[in-house]
Formats: C-alpha cells, sequence, structure tokens
C-alpha cells in the first residue's frame, strides 16, 4: 500500500485521533508469521506529528470498516478507557446465511477460549466471559438477510460466534460457518463508530464505505443503494 493510498482511506483526522477505513483481508497488526500488516504503513499518517499514529483497538483480519487510531499517547489513554467502558458506539453491518425469523433481537450467550494454545479461537461456554450483541434485520431475500450488529461487549470474534451460534452464521466465515477456506470472503463491515471524545460536544459519527465485495449483494437485499454509505472524509487540523 503507498502512502497516498494509505492516507486515502482517513475518513477522519484531528489533533487527537484518526479513524480509517479498512481493507478486508489484511491483518491491523504483524503476527508471529510476519506478513504484511497496517501498522507497517502508519507512517504516511503522521500528518506533521513526530511519532506515527497507534491502534486503539483492533479489527479481525477479514473485518473491513472503521478502525480508530490514536495520534499519541495521550489520546490513546483516554480511548482505551473509553473502549473499556464500552463508551464507544460501534455497529457493524453483516450478511448472513438464513433469516432469523425475528425482526431485531439481543443475543445474550457468554463465550470462551475453545483452545488454549490460540487465543482467538472462540466458543459459547456457560462459564465464559459475558458477550452481549444487539442485532436488527435491514433486509431479506431468502437465502440471506443484512444485519446490524452491535456490540455491548467486545470479545474476540464475537459477532462471528454469536451469528454462527443462533443458526446465521455470515457469509464467507470458514472458521464458524461452513464457508470453504479460500472462498469467498468474509461479509462483515464495521460501518460506523460513535465517539464521545470531547466533552460538552455531540460525540464523532464517522462512517466507512462498504468494501467492494459486499456492495451488490447490500444493494440487493436494502432494494436501492444504502445512505450514507459514500465515502466522506473529515478532516479537521488541530495539532
Amino acid at each position: 500500500m503507498t502512502p497516498e493510498e494509505m492516507q486515502a482511506r482517513v475518513l477522519y483526522r484531528d489533533g487527537l485521533i484518526l479513524v480509517i477505513n479498512k481493507p478486508a483481508g489484511i491483518a491491523v497488526h504483524r503476527g508471529p508469521k510476519g506478513g504484511d500488516n497496517l501498522e507497517a504503513h502508519f507512517d504516511a499518517l503522521r500528518f506533521g506529528l513526530p511519532r506515527s499514529p497507534a491502534l486503539a483497538h483492533r479489527l479481525d483480519r477479514e473485518t473491513s470498516g472503521c478502525l480508530v487510531l490514536g495520534r499519541h499517547h495521550k489520546a490513546l489513554t483516554q480511548l482505551g478507557l473509553m473502549f473499556k467502558q464500552g463508551r464507544i458506539g460501534k455497529t457493524y453491518w453483516a450478511i448472513v446465511i438464513g433469516s432469523p425469523a425475528e425482526d431485531e433481537g439481543l443475543i445474550d450467550l457468554p463465550l470462551a477460549r475453545r483452545d488454549a494454545s490460540r487465543g482467538w479461537w472462540m466458543r459459547v461456554d456457560p462459564l465464559g466471559q459475558k458477550s452481549q450483541t444487539r442485532w436488527m434485520v435491514l433486509g431479506r431475500d431468502g437465502p440471506h438477510a443484512l444485519l446490524a450488529l452491535t456490540p455491548l461487549t467486545g470479545r474476540t470474534h464475537q459477532l462471528r460466534v454469536h451469528c454462527s451460534a443462533m443458526g446465521f452464521p455470515i457469509l464467507g466465515d470458514a472458521i464458524y460457518g461452513d464457508a470453504p477456506v479460500g472462498g469467498e470472503r468474509l461479509h462483515l463491515h464495521a460501518s460506523a463508530i460513535e465517539i464521545p471524545l470531547y466533552k460538552n460536544k455531540e460525540p464523532l459519527k464517522i462512517e466507512a464505505p462498504l468494501p467492494q465485495h459486499m456492495q451488490a449483494r447490500v444493494v440487493s437485499l436494502l432494494g436501492s443503494a444504502p445512505s450514507g454509505q459514500s465515502p466522506q472524509t473529515t478532516d479537521v487540523i488541530a495539532q
């Protein structure tokens, strides 16, 4: 990814934070096996500051959408506390296989590691950590449905495990669904984030445009192009 391509993914920028539109298929940080990752390109996002921004949270390799970065240590500390306290609102769009019987609901299923040697591999476990996800159907077309998912907790792979456990796995999920390895991409997108960053001001509300691999199906499920999904960069310079 060139510096220009990285900068083109900025959705919001001010003196404290950046929000970028993460592409699907790339890890946010270097794993034990190495390979390309977003952090390796953060130097292009300094915008005049002496150091590169850093991750305030994480998205799965195959998940696209809103990713929040802190531009310095103070900002990262503030963001970390807000994520821990559940004060940052996150909305995901997912195309799932099957169609829930209801139009909305709450998934309340505790999660735990499936295998202690692989901390990212999760399962529903009555003795696991409390995990809750709100969901709402945005559109249906028989074999698929488009859901808006709001995680109320932040467990690893929470949305993927919850959807699978409820009988409507996310399209393209080769770990928790029936998708073949190397098949379709995961149809999970961090579509919007709401951050109450500044006192006495309205929360920042940032949206990320849909990735290309989800666009056609979303239009089909909604019956039209989704509103509010055009790429729009808010650029507030406040060093």
